[in-house]
């Protein structure tokens, strides 16, 4: 489903959400697309699976430009375990995630035995 920065932003601090959106800067040999499994959740972040499980890290400073004006949002990425900008002007929300024990039920089962 097509979505907007708007509604991205609120789903994502509430839910853990699977998106794929359009490169903003195109490399050879690479999709046109990126996909991530992503949130905003603080509760699920700061608790101790999300520091020791993601290894996430409280953000020590805030970008040097408005994320807003270009259309990005600021996420932290499960899989990379890092902070990523996704690029809204095309986003797909793919799919989303309670942010509670449904989460780590998935994270233990589908994304865990997958090889890198």
């Amino acid at each position: 489903m097509i979505t907007s920065l708007a509604n991205l932003k609120f789903m994502l601090l509430d839910k853990v959400c699977e998106v794929k959106f359009a490169r903003r800067n195109l490399k050879p040999g690479r999709p046109a697309t990126r996909r991530m499994l992503c949130t905003n959740n603080i509760q699920l972040l700061n608790s101790i699976e999300g520091r020791t499980v993601l290894n996430y890290v409280p953000p020590s400073q805030a970008p040097n430009y408005n994320p807003n004006q270009e259309n990005l949002i600021i996420v932290w990425d499960i899989l990379m375990q890092d902070y990523r900008t996704i690029n809204c002007d095309t986003v797909d929300l793919i799919s989303t995630l309670e942010a509670d024990q449904t989460f780590w039920v998935y994270l233990s089962e589908k994304i865990a035995p997958m090889s890198a």
